[in-house]
């Protein structure tokens, strides 16, 4: 008796610890098949709810440098540009905000890289039930659809990417903090800059906490090279980064899309340098009076910055209007996928310029290092242009309705900076009333959220069809 009656507390003890673990499993489990069932209703809920934290915090007293609570839409614009990585402002960084304005803003947008870069990536997991994290190659291995084989493959994602972001960001860190002070500042406000700016390049938010922004360095290697560096490693992608790391340089062993993604970004990156250099080159506004050299360093600055990093070295309105359509096209391209870039993606870019190479060559598919682009992805591909197109177009129309004398070209500047969360401006965010602030809010939440989500979505939906129907072409062009 008295061995039962000392051996049933303990035992029924561990009865209870047996069945809490298992109800934590179960909901753990549950959580991790909702991700990969659900991707774009969990990245909807996650912005929106990072979203409303960081606005009703930015909207308070303790967040201005005056001591007094923040409009709304001012408040709001913030939160939206912070979390979505845009980095246009309404009000100055430096200027307006507090120290724990600027904290708050900070941590903001280092989530908001966070977020992009393990919800695209889960996204696609979703698409493409691969996902070979632990062998440090995204979509090489066959996933299991179980939910205790997800939760397992989430986890070690998870890990993989706030690891490699961290640590890269650090890294950028490391290298700017010497500089500020051997420029002259403090220890505490080089650590600041220096993690400031680290954390705002490599997620391609562009904000800056001096109140002249990078103007005073635009001939400093030290600091604009880091930057640069930082903002062309955030655009390639997590999936890219995670195969350069895996491969290096041996480019047999890449898969498509870090082909494409890194040849692309090539010739953009110095295409967009040699043709800024060439339109501004006599510009007395701009690099007219600088030497050669530093008219190269400001034209590839502006190439790697106009595609998604959001740093100036000149007024964006004192640039030819050729250079501002030339800016117009890289910010609407935008960098890699599953990255903190914005706009339409230069894979995207790659595809239709294979399915139109093909069509002109004749061939029935589209054809790339050696591999065939399916018909799914072209029809992607078509359909992010086109909403990123109809997105811009109805946000610069609302701009110019709200306030004409911004002007077209400021207007479609603003719009597309926001869509494609690049976060250069012309000062029009700032000029604008409140219901222009507004427009755009909600254009930098679409162009981050909406990219993400239509790629996914329509990559994952499928429906089979038992017939098929005649076929009959209608004339094109």
């Amino acid at each position: 008796m008295s061995t039962a009656s000392a051996s049933s507390p303990s035992a029924r003890a561990a009865e209870m610890r047996e069945q809490r673990r298992k109800k934590w499993l179960a909901v753990r489990i549950a959580v991790a098949d909702f991700t990969v069932r659900s991707p774009a209703r969990l990245t909807l809920g996650a912005f929106l709810l990072a979203i409303t934290i960081f606005t009703s915090l930015l909207a308070a007293p303790f967040s201005s440098a005056t001591g007094e609570a923040t409009a709304l839409h001012d408040a709001l614009f913030t939160a939206v540009s912070a979390v979505c990585v845009t980095g246009l402002t309404t009000v100055s960084t430096a200027v307006h905000w507090s120290f724990v304005g600027q904290l708050i803003m900070l941590v903001a947008t280092f989530m908001g890289g966070l977020g992009i870069l393990t919800l695209a990536s889960i996204m696609s997991l979703a698409v493409s039930r691969k996902l070979g994290v632990r062998a440090k190659l995204m979509a090489q291995n066959s996933m299991n659809s179980s939910g205790a084989s997800a939760l397992g493959e989430i986890s070690s994602l998870l890990r993989i990417v706030i690891l490699t972001a961290v640590s890269l960001q650090a890294v950028i860190a490391l290298f700017l903090i010497p500089r500020f002070y051997i420029l002259g500042e403090s220890v505490l406000s080089s650590i600041w800059h220096g993690l400031f700016y680290a954390v705002s390049s490599f997620n391609n938010a562009g904000f800056t906490p001096h109140s002249d922004g990078l103007v005073p360095y635009e001939t400093d290697l030290w600091i604009l090279g880091p930057l640069m560096a930082a903002v062309f490693t955030g655009s390639l992608g997590f999936p890219v980064i995670m195969v350069l790391l895996a491969h290096k340089f041996n480019v047999k062993k890449w898969n498509l899309h870090t082909k494409l993604t890194v040849l692309t970004t090539t010739i953009l990156l110095f295409a967009g340098s040699l043709l800024w250099m060439i339109f501004e080159w006599a510009n007395p506004k701009t690099i007219g009076g600088l030497s050669f050299g530093d008219k190269v360093i400001h034209g590839f600055f502006a190439s790697t910055m106009t595609r998604s990093g959001g740093f100036n070295l000149v007024d964006q309105n004192d640039i030819h209007q050729v250079t501002v359509l030339l800016s117009d096209a890289l910010m609407f391209a935008g960098g890699g996928s599953a990255s903190t870039a914005g706009g339409i993606k230069v894979t995207t870019i790659a595809v239709m310029f294979l399915a139109i190479l093909a069509e002109v060559r004749g061939d029935v598919d589209a054809r790339a290092f050696g591999r065939r682009i399916p018909q799914g992805t072209m029809r992607v591909a078509i359909s992010v242009v086109a909403m990123g197109a109809s997105l811009v177009m109805l946000a610069t129309g609302a701009l110019v309705t709200i306030d004409e004398e911004i002007g077209f070209s400021r207007a479609l500047f603003e719009s597309i900076s926001a869509f494609a969360t690049v976060g250069l401006s012309s000062g029009v965010s700032q000029e604008l009333p409140p219901a222009g602030k507004y427009v755009l809010s909600a254009l930098m939440f679409a162009g981050r959220i909406g990219s993400i989500t239509l790629a996914s979505a329509l990559t994952m939906r499928h429906r089979n069809t038992l017939f098929r129907l005649p076929e009959e072409r209608p004339l094109i062009g």
